[in-house]
């Protein structure tokens, strides 16, 4: 029996994921663009130009920028929408009848401090929520390149079916109940990353490097414990894989902003161009929430004082760095 998958977002990560399920001849996968002009270019050029380029798009493939087309008998509904705009493009699909839906979001919304699962959640009233995480740049997925990631829900039927729909020779999928820890490390992977690129901006090297990303986790793991995940999540792929990955490669647009911001460049600048970094505004809830909780996060408040009240990247490293000496654990 076929399954038919809308993903909502035909950005980079929502169109390899679309080539992915694409893969099974069993599958009907519509990929919905909230741009009428941006769909009908994607279903001219068969190509996602701008951010995968040389990829061809099956013409299995529907691409469609209307709403009820898309979501039309879809047994269940991917959104890969960045979360700034999560609430405000899925009211769109409001009045459609809930489907159990993927979020391939990583983010918190500034200001309520919302989970991308909990707007779904709030906003169309799903049946049954999971989070796809992990280290995974589109650029390698919608290639082939071999990659493992982890799915969380609260519903193991659930998790087991989306975990046999998506998984390939060379999409490995892991399933994990934690969907708050899941959620929780891929957003705040993103501030680390900031980070990580700032010091290779500053040309600190692999000893600091290292030494950030280790420190990082533990940032992650504390503030994910401190809001109900589970420690061991932050071991695992959405947690030091996802940060490694985004730490690393020249794909990682949060990378790239820190790294932009260790040289010299003005955060307005650095912004100014057409990608998303989830970690900018996902700074500012994170340092909200360790401010009213009280919670030791030295990286991330660095990052944000960088990002929004002007700390220098050296002289953040500094005040890192002269921190008073204290044991590990």
């Amino acid at each position: 029996m076929a399954n038919t998958f809308a993903i909502l977002g035909s950005g980079g990560w929502g169109t390899a994921v679309a080539l992915v399920l694409a893969q099974k001849p069993d599958h009907v996968v519509r990929l919905w663009s909230a741009h009428p002009d941006a769909a009908a270019r994607l279903a001219a050029d068969r190509e996602n130009r701008r951010l995968l380029p040389g990829v061809p798009l099956p013409q299995s493939l529907h691409i469609t920028a209307n709403e009820a087309e898309a979501v039309q008998d879809a047994d269940c509904w991917i959104t890969a929408i960045p979360t700034s705009y999560l609430r405000a493009t899925l009211g769109r699909f409001a009045r459609f009848d809930p489907k159990p839906v993927i979020s391939l979001t990583k983010g918190i919304e500034p200001g309520s401090f919302r989970r991308p699962s909990e707007i779904i959640r709030e906003t169309i009233h799903a049946g049954a929520i999971g989070v796809l995480s992990g280290p995974s740049h589109a650029e390698e997925v919608a290639r082939g390149l071999p990659t493992s990631l982890v799915l969380a829900a609260d519903d193991a039927a659930f998790a087991a079916w989306a975990q046999d729909r998506l998984g390939t020779d060379r999409f490995r999928v892991y399933t994990n109940p934690d969907h708050v820890g899941v959620e929780l490390a891929g957003a705040l992977k993103n501030v680390i990353g900031i980070a990580g690129g700032i010091c290779d901006g500053l040309g600190f090297g692999d000893n600091a490097k290292a030494a950030l990303l280790t420190r990082g986790v533990v940032e992650m793991t504390r503030f994910g414990v401190a809001h109900g995940a589970e420690a061991a999540t932050f071991s695992g792929l959405a947690g030091i894989g996802d940060l490694i990955a985004t730490c690393f490669s020249p794909h990682g647009r949060n990378r790239r902003v820190g790294h932009r911001l260790g040289q010299g460049e003005s955060l307005a600048d650095v912004l100014a161009g057409p990608q998303v970094a989830e970690g900018v505004p996902t700074s500012r809830a994170v340092f909200e929430r360790t401010t009213a909780l009280g919670l030791e996060a030295p990286i991330m408040t660095a990052v944000h004082r960088v990002l929004h009240d002007g700390l220098s990247p050296r002289n953040a490293v500094q005040e890192l760095m002269g921190r008073s000496q204290k044991t590990e654990r």
